[in-house]
């Protein structure tokens, strides 16, 4: 019985030993970065209440957008955000019947208006819309 009693408080000390080594040798091997390079952040203040009042996009895509005499001119196919603007455009679904015939055209988000749960983009006509160069998704 003092055997296994002894062969127990050896294995214990053991096994503290090699996980204070491992401890110390964490700490003084210094900060591992993954993919080799640390990275900065710059965080900024969101006013959470403002933007509680905003859309969100999983709700404004598939939306019908009308002009300000309530005439429809599309639906909202997307939103994209581009890595060298930052700031995001509405790719809008326009023409055609039940899809057939219909293309793809983009417009700033900023130009869309909401009004009283309405999407607007004022000043504008089917024609107008139809006259843009048509937008192809990249694969």
């Amino acid at each position: 019985m003092t055997r296994s009693i002894t062969s127990l408080a050896i294995s214990s000390l053991a096994i503290t030993s090699l996980a204070s080594a491992a401890i110390i040798m964490a700490a003084v091997s210094g900060p591992a970065f993954a993919q080799g390079a640390p990275q900065n952040v710059t965080l900024a203040r969101v006013d959470l209440v403002a933007l509680a009042t905003g859309y969100r996009t999983s709700k404004v895509v598939g939306s019908t957008v009308v002009n300000e005499l309530n005439v429809t001119l599309g639906t909202i196919d997307d939103l994209i955000v581009t890595p060298s603007e930052k700031v995001p455009f509405a790719v809008l679904s326009v023409g055609g019947v039940l899809g057939v015939g219909t293309k793809y055209v983009v417009v700033p988000f900023s130009a869309l208006e909401f009004r009283d749960k309405r999407i607007v983009l004022p000043a504008t006509t089917k024609e107008t819309l139809g006259s843009l160069p048509e937008f192809k998704y990249s694969n």
